[in-house]
């Protein structure tokens, strides 16, 4: 029996709420149910069981991060595109770290296949034609970025540049000029 006022968009929803509440390691079925004060079997007409949950609470993130992407993106080229992407991705982190940290959860193959990861690459991939890069490069190019902005924005929201000078933000802008330099000037292989 479904209970009144469940629905899985509304528990993925609240799942991910949760996760920019406690972290998205802390979410299950059990801290979810809770939340609706409920009984978990009351879930298991929505989700399979609390990897489902983390799965769909996934997909949300990677959905929300292609949005806003795709939205920031529109009508840009180079750096101004490259600063409107990386943007992204720190706001998005700052705002709702539980997501962000679901949208790097594990997804098997044909998941991950379907999901708005896919969209997330192909408007990354867009960013570069703007640099004319040709594969192999391109996809170490792809690389490079996941990795700055992903390694940038986990060591800022621990904490990792608070203590010292210049400010976070300062840095943020000299990485991400010095991103655009390299990729206008991307070495050649040997």
């Amino acid at each position: 029996m479904v209970r009144a006022g469940l629905t899985t968009d509304r528990l993925v929803r609240a799942g991910a709420e949760l996760a920019d509440e406690v972290g998205f390691d802390q979410v299950t079925a059990s801290a979810l149910a809770r939340r609706f004060d409920v009984k978990v079997a009351s879930l298991y007409s929505h989700l399979r069981n609390s990897e489902d949950l983390k799965t769909r609470i996934a997909l949300l993130a990677l959905e929300e991060l292609a949005d806003r992407a795709a939205e920031a993106l529109a009508g840009r080229s180079g750096k101004d595109a490259l600063g409107a992407f990386a943007n992204v991705y720190r706001d998005y982190a700052r705002a709702h770290p539980g997501r962000y940290a679901a949208a790097r959860h594990p997804l098997a193959p044909e998941t991950a296949a379907a999901s708005a990861g896919v969209r997330i690459a192909q408007l990354t991939r867009a960013i570069l034609r703007g640099y004319d890069l040709s594969e192999p490069d391109q996809t170490h190019a792809v690389r490079l970025l996941g990795s700055v902005f992903h390694g940038y924005v986990s060591l800022e929201t621990a904490g990792g540049f608070s203590h010292s000078a210049p400010d976070s933000q300062e840095s943020w802008t000299r990485i991400l000029d010095a991103l655009d330099s390299l990729l206008r000037n991307w070495p050649d292989h040997p």
